[in-house]
């Protein structure tokens, strides 16, 4: 085998490996730029050994970090990174201490009534039942308008900020396709024959509708005094 057959060859076999190297390297240069303030030892932010990749990669895609100010509520923003940067940094995350991977749902093997049956349950309670979003105390359960399939896998095994974490024995990755598929589902639901008033949940839907009939039946009191008093 010549030199430059051989040269060739180590270079296939080295470069995968050479190119994990490289990620790692800009990931912990970005993770010391923009993380280490907050997750350092005994920093504010929580330690991140063991995280693995599922946190990472959600706080990072979603826009929830890095954090404007430790101590406020994560919220979905723009995305800081680049995917190039998003890889690095989950990578170096990962490489911290063994831990979950990024979930991959499938939606379209879960089940649309099952999923309506377990989002009510575990879910409606702070984002409606329609995925709105809602007001709790001290917090906002976002809307999961934006929210991608894998995005909303990653957030029922995480619990970012007040959600509770659920485990794969308290919600199957089967019963996680179905909520996802139910979510996907409930960002243009069906309205046949219904005003949805943007789908914000039965109690403000109630409210309007009692206040558009005190408004008929007030305009219906004034149409009948005019009338009895002649004018």
């Amino acid at each position: 085998m010549s030199r430059a057959a051989l040269v060739a060859l180590l270079a296939l076999a080295l470069g995968p490996a050479a190119a994990a190297q490289d990620r790692l390297g800009q990931g912990k240069q970005l993770f010391g730029r923009y993380c280490v303030s907050c997750h350092r030892q005994n920093g504010p932010g929580p330690p991140l050994q063991g995280v693995g990749a599922l946190a990472a990669d959600f706080y990072l895609r979603t826009g929830y970090m890095p954090l404007r100010r430790v101590g406020v509520q994560p919220r979905r923003s723009r995305v800081l990174f680049s995917e190039a940067e998003i890889r690095a940094l989950v990578a170096y995350v990962a490489s911290l201490g063994e831990g979950p991977p990024v979930p991959r749902p499938h939606p379209e093997r879960g089940s649309l009534s099952a999923g309506q049956r377990l989002f009510t349950e575990h879910c409606s309670g702070c984002h409606q039942v329609v995925a709105e979003g809602g007001y709790l105390t001290d917090a906002v359960a976002p809307p999961l308008g934006s929210a991608t399939a894998t995005q909303i896998a990653q957030a029922i095994r995480i619990g970012p900020y007040v959600m509770p974490r659920f485990s794969t024995r308290a919600l199957s990755p089967g019963e996680v396709d179905s909520i996802v598929r139910y979510v996907q589902w409930a960002k243009h639901p069906d309205d046949p024959g219904g005003w949805a008033i943007g789908h914000i949940g039965p109690v403000p839907e109630g409210l309007v509708t009692w206040f558009l009939a005190a408004s008929a039946l007030v305009a219906v009191c004034i149409v009948l005094g005019k009338r009895l008093r002649g004018e």
